[in-house]
């Protein structure tokens, strides 16, 4: 299984023989700028130099972005993030590139970080989510259906801490069938009907894994935007389990 920051396309679905089992963060390609220089937008950035990873999406959104509002720009282009990062650091860029979410992590990682200010724009959209190799049809049903199981569990407010209460105690039924009280959903997926409950007891909800990863608190401090679960006017929705 693959789980990371590889934005979901539809070449990558296809030709590197992955299955993509669902979207677990929302993110977007942004630009973060030193503080000093004062640029409040990335629409000011015309004429600037650029810090981008080679060889990825987010090249290709930077040359489109910049075409599309008809402004010049001269990209650096490194192998790895950490290179480009650290270009950027050295003032070798005006502006540095990636996903909102690898701007956090890796403003983070900087000597002084509150001297960098990541612009608001967000010029692309990059679902992330886990994939499998094309062809294990069970592995990607277990994958899929245990992400699904985490955002169920965080809409019906079961928690790594609550989880053994909610077992032995909840009259809900659709609590009582996301950890294998009721009904035989377990062997569909050829597991156990304890399939969640091991997932949840384990890692937590989706929130719980959000703000210890994510934020809004550190390390990244992100807020959680259209990855709120649908009922807060996110994006996030399980399908039901049943």
């Amino acid at each position: 299984m693959l789980s990371r920051n590889t934005t979901w396309t539809l070449s990558r679905d296809i030709n590197l023989g992955l299955n993509f089992t669902g979207i677990t963060f929302y993110d977007g390609q942004g630009f973060m700028v030193n503080a000093d220089l004062g640029i409040q937008s990335a629409n000011e950035l015309d004429g600037a130099t650029i810090c981008v990873q080679a060889g990825t999406t987010t090249e290709l959104n930077l040359a489109d972005f910049f075409r599309r509002n008809g402004m010049s720009y001269e990209s650096v282009i490194f192998e790895t993030n950490d290179e480009a990062r650290n270009a950027f650091e050295q003032g070798r860029c005006d502006a540095y590139t990636t996903d909102a979410s690898g701007l956090a992590a890796e403003r983070s990682v900087t000597a002084n970080p509150s001297a960098y200010v990541i612009l608001p724009e967000i010029i692309s959209k990059e679902p992330l989510g886990p994939s499998v190799r094309q062809g294990d049809d069970i592995w990607f049903n277990i994958v899929r259906w245990t992400v699904f199981a985490l955002l169920a569990a965080e809409e019906l407010g079961v928690s790594s801490v609550n989880i053994d209460d909610m077992r032995a105690n909840s009259g809900n039924p659709s609590v009582r069938r996301l950890l294998g009280v009721e009904a035989d959903l377990g062997p569909m997926l050829k597991l156990g009907n304890d399939w969640a409950y091991n997932a949840i007891k384990s890692v937590g909800n989706y929130a719980q894994i959000y703000e210890r990863n994510v934020g809004p608190n550190p390390p990244l401090g992100l807020a959680r935007g259209v990855n709120a679960l649908w009922i807060d006017g996110g994006l996030m929705y399980a399908p039901p389990l049943r």
